[in-house]
């Protein structure tokens, strides 16, 4: 199938750098996102979010003339929907007395109702967005066959989720395994003909279903085992022993590979995506209910940490270092480092935060600092969060000439002890309580 033609709805971590690559191969694109900003910044040259490499490309796209945006989509040979699916704020599934997170899938219904009055014959429409399973054929195909053509007989209707690690996208969507889930075999092989325009990883067709859940188990798998590695720090916290080395040791077995605990699971996928199984089958899934729950609490037992260092937090002035999600990333989806310092700040503490991957963040109730040094000044504490590079290569010397603080809580591993300590440091650290 040839695609002269591609438009692409939603322009965020997904949409931008799938729309931008699509035309940096030669293919007309255009980029559609309901919000009007999203689209003044990139006529302007700018881009809305923090991706390496992704400024250049979008660039040099827009130049091209391949690359155009809008916020209402046109005519195309292919639809790409990327919009997010983020949680219900207010609403909640229940099952045996247990509360449950549930999808709010309104981006999506409106991305594919937007489509409608411009589906064609021949078309082929992919939803990328992380959703629920059997969400393509329940709730796109229902919606698409309201412009009078039906999926997998007059248009092809696919799934194919990201698969991507934020800060290497643009690398992994050219070289990593896609999946493409058809609601019919042909409607798989168009999904595939479209991706291999730049695909270079392996392309693996499936049906659509299939496709939803397996992006499902890649993030469900890793929440899990991060899960076991926060109660394994819990545990060592309680026993006296150094959670680090005995991952390290642990790992050590061929058929170990325990992975690090930390303040919690955050952004747009991990944290969010296990959700999804127990929203659609509560009965089926208590392994993967009682690790979301495990990982959720996470942030209460950092907090508990900075009490054992500071004792009563309030007045307390700390230095929160980090609120992404992971390091060396600007985003802040679902970070549990964010929810760390709202519940200091419900203690009393007097929290400011410094992200430099987003300082210019506004976040509702967070005291943002603009630099490094202005988080500094005045604290009693500094709290570590997240694992940028540039945290991880800060000298205690230099530090302790920027700050009276003498208090540490690394909550990452990031930092040496030893060093921290012969700076004249209290160090306390997560999973090791000696």
């Amino acid at each position: 199938m040839k695609f002269n033609k591609i438009c692409v709805l939603g322009l965020g971590y997904i949409g931008l750098p799938t729309a931008s690559t699509f035309a940096a191969h030669g293919v007309k694109v255009l980029g559609v996102d309901i919000n009007p900003q999203v689209i003044e910044t990139l006529r302007n040259g700018g881009i809305h979010i923090h991706e390496p490499g992704l400024r250049e490309t979008v660039k040099t796209a827009l130049a091209s003339g391949n690359f155009s945006v809008s916020t209402k989509p046109e005519e195309a040979d292919a639809f790409l929907i990327a919009v997010p699916t983020p949680f219900h704020e207010d609403k909640f599934g229940e099952y045996e007395g247990q509360k449950y997170k549930l999808a709010d899938m309104r981006a999506v219904t409106s991305a594919t109702e937007a489509i409608v009055p411009f589906l064609r014959k021949g078309n082929l429409v992919v939803l990328e967005s992380t959703s629920p399973p059997r969400t393509t054929i329940e709730l796109v195909a229902p919606i698409l066959a309201r412009s009078g053509l039906q999926a997998g007989r007059d248009f092809h209707l696919a799934y194919s989720p990201e698969r991507v690690l934020p800060g290497q996208i643009l690398r992994e969507l050219i070289e990593n395994a896609r999946v493409i889930g058809g609601v019919t075999p042909e409607s798989a092989q168009a999904g595939a003909d479209l991706y291999s325009i730049f695909v270079k990883g392996q392309i693996v067709q499936t049906d659509a279903t299939t496709a939803e859940m397996v992006k499902l188990m890649e993030n469900t798998y890793r929440d899990v085992n991060i899960a076991i590695a926060n109660e394994f720090a819990r545990l060592a916290d309680k026993f006296g022993v150094d959670v680090w080395e005995a991952i390290q040791i642990a790992s050590l077995h061929p058929r170990v590979k325990i992975l690090s605990p930390g303040p919690g699971v955050g952004g747009h996928c991990i944290s969010v995506d296990p959700w999804f199984f127990v929203e659609t089958a509560p009965e089926l899934t208590p392994l993967i209910y009682n690790a979301r729950r495990v990982n959720d609490a996470q942030p209460h037992f950092v907090v508990d940490l900075v009490k054992r260092a500071l004792g009563n937090l309030k007045g307390k002035r700390i230095a929160a270092l980090g609120l992404a999600y992971k390091p060396d990333v600007d985003d802040l989806r679902e970070s549990p480092a964010a929810e760390v310092v709202h519940l200091l700040r419900n203690e009393g503490a007097q929290v400011k935060a410094w992200e430099p991957f987003k300082p210019d963040a506004n976040l509702p109730g967070m005291d943002m600092a603009q630099s490094l040094d202005a988080a500094l000044k005045d604290a009693d504490a500094i709290l570590l969060l997240v694992r940028h590079t540039e945290f991880v290569s800060l000298k205690p010397a230099d530090i302790a000439s920027k700050t009276k603080a003498r208090a540490i809580v690394d909550a990452v591993n990031g930092w040496n002890a030893v060093d921290w300590q012969a700076a004249g440091f209290k160090v306390t650290r997560l999973g090791v309580r000696k």
